[in-house]
């Protein structure tokens, strides 16, 4: 059993499976290099993206199609890159089960917004950044960045970090150009001491509500 499913298994023990329903976050993104954004369902509900987009700061909904990322499930990533498919895919080394749509000529900036909407044409989530402005957050230039799963969806570039190799993500280099990044893999990541500790509190006291509830049948 991975991290996320420990993770799920442990809100399952509580009660809370189904709470954090249909969430698209913006997981992580580089804006020259092997420029990208990977967007993850950190929800607990498999989501269609039919008919969802993507924009910048200049445009709006149904700039990018994303429709073809199809139905993402519960915990997977999946990628919007500047070259192609085959191309990405190549150059990080990732197997077919990664989705990537390529060829975007959407690009961003060394500031700029990025915007998700869904197919209601809502906007979902959206991450506002500008290394040299007022926005903040890391200058993603050959080296991507990423936050942690509680500030998703914040639109606070400051709590966003670049990756590093071997990281709490697995970042790693990319096979030319000396990129650094972890495209398709956000709930790959090996979770810190604290985390292991919030995951047994909540299988603790999810073991003791059902033995409570068995008591009073």
């Amino acid at each position: 059993m991975n991290i996320r499913s420990t993770f799920l298994a442990a809100l399952a023990a509580v009660g809370l499976v189904g709470s954090l329903g249909a969430q698209i976050r913006i997981t992580e993104w580089m804006y020259n290099g092997s420029e990208f954004v990977e967007f993850t369902n950190v929800g607990t509900t498999d989501i269609d993206m039919t008919g969802w987009s993507f924009s910048d700061s200049g445009t709006g909904a149904g700039t990018v199609d994303l429709s073809a990322f199809g139905v993402v499930v519960s915990g997977q990533s999946v990628i919007l890159s500047e070259a192609s498919a085959a191309g990405f895919k190549t150059l990080w080394g990732l197997g077919a089960s990664v989705v990537v749509i390529g060829g975007n000529v959407t690009n961003l900036s060394r500031g700029d917004t990025i915007n998700l909407w869904n197919a209601s044409n809502t906007l979902v989530d959206t991450l506002d950044y500008a290394d040299n402005g007022d926005a903040g957050g890391p200058r993603t230039n050959g080296t991507s960045a990423w936050t942690e799963l509680a500030n998703l969806g914040k639109n606070d570039a400051t709590l966003w970090t670049l990756s590093s190799v071997g990281d709490a993500l697995g970042s790693w280099t990319s096979l030319t150009g000396g990129f650094i990044a972890n495209p398709g893999s956000y709930f790959a990541a090996v979770p810190e001491p604290s985390t292991y500790a919030s995951i047994a509190a909540l299988l603790a006291l999810g073991f003791a509500i059902r033995r409570r509830r068995a008591s009073k049948a």
